[in-house]
């Protein structure tokens, strides 16, 4: 009995350490990891060219005065908008008072004088018919009346002279727009030399920017057809990157092509109400020039730039990954436009393009915006209401 048992326990033993020495089993492979792809659009798009540009304003106005006084005061507040015919700045009327009151003397006493010879001519012309007097002697009166009276004309003249003089101690606006810094303080003599401030109607608002020689033998009227009417209306892409509300449009372009830079000078005009641009401000002007047919488009995050290239992870047939090299175009709204490397409803990774190695397996996943579009696509038209409104 007790051979028996020494001998099962040796066999179990034996099975144990028969179990214990075996290979571990694999472990099971990791699956493939998750990307989530979109499909390459492909359609019409615009092509845009940009151009950086500068604001100014429609009429640029330098205020100077027609007198020469010491300035009394400014009455405008600086950067303010200001009407046409606002005072601006007054100058010391003292001196121009004083010269008004003499002209007005000179007048009072040339009127007296003519008085004197149309009273001299009454009264020597019956005498001369009488032959009372010499009719030399009243030829001698009336040249003295003719005299008088031109004497009048002048200094009225003069008088009218001096009360514009006046009237030009208060400076005012020739037109509406923006006023800018004084350049003039209060007690600097003034002359019409002198520059007081600039006014600028900045509505419209110019733009001025360059064109390319290139540029302008395409959208010259006769070039590419269509382009001179495209280019014609203008956005304007303000530093922050917003869009300017208004579309404006290309009024002239400069008249010589500069040698330095090749380039030739081109305005739009802009609408601007409320005065929101200032002249001087940064702007990149934007014209639809013509339409790329049939462009691909991927969302822009598909996108990775690397030591100034771009790649795009494409996911083939059999959910194989592969990353290409590809030529990128303009911007659309959030799309990109790919000139080169990809082809029309290619898969392309949108998210995991770190995950997405060429040749590995992946699992793709269509982003939400496009699993909403094609279950949108796939449920139709709503079916219409019954009549019982079940």
């Amino acid at each position: 009995m007790k051979r028996e048992l020494v001998l099962g326990l040796s066999v179990l033993c034996a099975a144990a350490g028969a179990a214990g020495c075996g290979k571990k089993a694999p472990p099971p492979p990791a699956p493939p990891p998750v990307v989530v792809v979109a499909p390459v659009i492909q359609q019409d798009v615009p092509v845009y060219g940009e151009w950086i540009g500068t604001t100014a304003g429609d009429i640029n106005a330098q205020i100077r005065p027609q007198i020469t006084g010491y300035l009394l005061r400014r009455v405008y507040d600086e950067g303010s908008f200001v009407r046409q015919g606002q005072p601006l700045f007054e100058i010391d009327p003292r001196q121009i008072q004083a010269q008004l009151q003499q002209a007005e003397a000179n007048l009072g006493q040339g009127l007296a004088n003519l008085a004197k010879a149309e009273r001299d001519v009454a009264r020597y012309r019956p005498l001369a018919e009488q032959r009372a007097i010499s009719q030399q002697e009243l030829d001698n009166a009336v040249s003295a009346e003719q005299v008088a009276r031109a004497a009048v004309v002048a200094l009225k003249a003069a008088v009218d002279q001096v009360k514009l003089n006046l009237s030009w101690t208060r400076v005012t606006s020739p037109i509406g727009g923006i006023a800018g810094a004084a350049t003039a303080q209060v007690g600097d003599l003034v002359t019409p030399q002198s520059v007081l401030a600039t006014v600028s109607r900045v509505d419209p608002l110019r733009v001025l920017f360059n064109l390319s020689e290139q540029e302008y033998l395409r959208y010259r009227e006769g070039g590419v057809p269509g382009a001179a009417q495209r280019i014609s209306q203008l956005e304007l892409v303000l530093s922050d990157g917003t869009v300017f509300p208004h579309a404006g449009r290309l009024i002239f372009t400069g008249r010589e092509v500069d040698v330095k830079t090749g380039t030739i000078g081109a305005v739009g005009l802009f609408p601007n109400p409320g005065n929101l641009l200032r002249p001087g401000q940064y702007a990149k002007v934007r014209a639809e020039t013509s339409v790329d047919r049939g462009a691909l488009l991927v969302p822009q995050r598909a996108v990775n730039e690397l030591q100034g290239g771009y790649q795009v992870a494409v996911v083939g047939p059999g959910d194989k990954a592969e990353v290409r090299n590809v030529q990128v175009g303009q911007r659309i709204g959030s799309l990109w436009v790919i000139d080169r490397g990809l082809h029309p409803g290619e898969r392309v990774v949108v998210d995991g393009f770190s995950r997405a190695k060429s040749g590995a397996q992946v699992k793709p996943v269509e982003s939400a915006a496009q699993a909403a579009a094609a279950a949108s696509r796939d449920a139709g038209p709503a079916p219409p209401a019954s009549p019982s409104g079940k």
